[in-house]
């Protein structure tokens, strides 16, 4: 009895401890991985990761330890890449194995089902979506769009002249209308539209679980999954974030399949998603999360952007003045700036570059996952490990980019690229920015963000000075350049700018362009389109009338 009861003993103490070994072991950093901060055992790195401005972190790092280099976070690896080639070589010229996402459990799997396109793993289900959104997005067919652009825009520029306090809304809106008619075909009329506020705080909401360690924790330790719901009250706060997100894209969704079925709907990509429905037999509430995950990719970034430059206008005078110059000969003072203008107007297609490297709004990028083990530079990157692209180091880099916190759109003075070829152009070095993403998981929709940002800086700067505001001693208010909000997605944290226009002329042009738009284009009471703008036809625009 005693013997047995001994081995009992002696086997459970061997248990206890290899289960202590095996924990120990969590969080360090393996030899053949690229080299990284010291470790300690469990977090491995997790306790350097700073609330406040981690990329500043991540920049120290990749000067420390070089292009490359490796975080351990609890159970999960992540590699840095913090310089073009790292990113060209893995997440470009090898797609194919390090285009999935890792894991997101309470954004993607509780929150969404795992529906959300920007957060969805590689698969069949990825492949079918972007598919889709290629029909919508390629660069052949987002020509039709150019007469929603400068309609949300003349929009947006009434905005900032009755009520110029408030541009972020309205930029906001500018941003988002020419989304919804994209996605479901119609405008978005009001700043303070329901769905629109909706959409912004569920979006904002989501942004901030993703990012808040109550979220990540479940993703560095998915043993924790399994503790009981009321030990994890993030997880029920994504199961309400969840049925609210639901609601809205079934809202939207349902009520633009039924217009499509009784043929009022405009020409857009809810047709595609119907067509895919009546084909492979998806539910309604996968198709309403397909056509709301590109709503989400085509309003924020955009807006938070031209947010940036707003900012940057009003703190480096010296850029707006050169800009204003170069719109006032080349427009005039009779009309206003349109896309023709563009291969005129080269500084302010390069002010457009500058703003996007300077106000980088995804940060740290989103992050990618490889599908199998690899190996670079000598160095393993493990199946499943989580790949950063930091594009904070990327865009600041002091050697590519002297003074790199400086506003200066002379650095893209001699590129005319477009954001997509600078991003697929085979010499890694004439690529600037990246926040349009990398390989398979490349924007499709950056021309069309390029466009609205192109004909959004030309207009405000033909029509409007940016000032700085000041208090009652004619000092200028401090405005911290380097502060953002926001959670996956950023934009300049709040901000005061006196927005003045530089002429009455000017004021009574955008007053008259928005009149001719309300008589001759839009309903009187809905103010949508009386019918579809001139060109816009689709490939998938057929009658789908039941």
């Amino acid at each position: 009895m005693n013997s047995v009861l001994l081995l009992f003993t002696a086997g459970g103490s061997a248990l206890v401890l290899y289960f202590i070994a095996t924990l120990l072991r969590v969080g360090r950093r393996s030899k053949d991985l690229p080299p990284g901060p010291p470790t300690v055992p469990i977090l491995g790195n997790l306790h350097l990761i700073p609330k406040e401005r981690p990329h500043l972190q991540y920049q120290k790092w990749a000067e420390e330890y070089g292009p490359i280099y490796s975080l351990i976070l609890g159970t999960k690896t992540y590699i840095i890449l913090s310089t073009p080639t790292a990113v060209k070589d893995l997440l470009d010229k090898k797609s194919s194995i390090y285009s999935s996402r890792p894991d997101i459990y309470l954004g993607q799997d509780v929150v969404s089902d795992g529906q959300r396109f920007v957060t969805m793993k590689y698969g069949p289900m990825w492949r079918s979506v972007h598919k889709m959104m290629h029909n919508t997005l390629n660069i052949q067919t987002a020509v039709a769009y150019i007469p929603y652009q400068d309609l949300e825009n003349k929009d947006m520029m009434l905005a900032f002249l009755d009520e110029p306090e408030g541009f972020r809304k309205h930029v906001r809106r500018y941003t988002t209308s020419l989304t919804t008619q994209m996605v479901y075909g119609f405008r978005t009329t009001s700043q303070h539209d329901p769905r629109l506020l909706k959409f912004f705080e569920n979006f904002e909401e989501w942004g901030k679980l993703v990012t808040a360690g109550s979220a990540q924790i479940l993703d560095l330790y998915p043993m924790l999954r399994n503790l009981p719901a009321f030990l994890t009250p993030a997880y029920q706060g994504a199961l309400k974030l969840g049925k609210k997100e639901l609601e809205l894209y079934m809202l939207n969704w349902m009520s633009t399949k039924n217009s499509i079925k009784d043929g009022t709907c405009h020409p857009c990509f809810s047709y595609d998603v119907l067509k895919a429905q009546k084909n492979e037999g998806f539910s309604d509430e996968q198709a309403a999360y397909i056509a709301g995950s590109l709503l989400e990719g085509g309003s924020d970034t955009t807006s938070g952007t031209l947010v940036g430059f707003i900012q940057a206008m009003m703190m480096f005078p010296e850029v707006q003045r050169t800009a204003q110059a170069q719109i006032d000969r080349v427009v005039g003072p009779d009309r206003l700036p349109t896309l023709d203008d563009i291969v005129n107007l080269r500084y302010i297609h390069a002010c457009v570059k500058e703003t996007i490297r300077w106000m980088p709004t995804l940060i740290i990028g989103v992050p990618h996952s490889n599908i199998q083990e690899d190996e670079y530079k000598g160095y393993k990157i493990p199946n499943g490990s989580t790949i950063v692209a930091n594009n904070w180091t990327l865009n600041m880099d002091p050697k590519r980019n002297p003074n790199p916190r400086v506003f200066d759109p002379t650095r893209f003075e001699n590129d005319f690229q477009g954001e997509k070829e600078s991003a697929t152009n085979k010499d890694e070095n004439q690529r600037q920015n990246w926040i349009f993403g990398s390989g398979r998981r490349l924007c499709q929709g950056m021309h069309i963000a390029e466009r609205s940002l192109f004909m959004g800086m030309a207009r405000m700067l033909w029509a409007f000075n940016f000032e700085r505001p000041t208090d009652e001693n004619g000092v200028p208010i401090p405005v911290d350049i380097d502060s953002f909000v926001g959670g996956i997605a950023v934009q300049p944290e709040d901000f005061e700018v006196n927005i003045i226009p530089r002429s009455k002329e000017k004021a009574d042009i955008i007053r008259n362009a928005w009149k001719d738009c309300e008589e001759t284009l839009l309903d009187v009471e809905t103010k949508q389109w009386l019918e579809v703008p001139p060109g816009m036809t689709f490939n998938t625009a057929e009658t789908l009338k039941v």
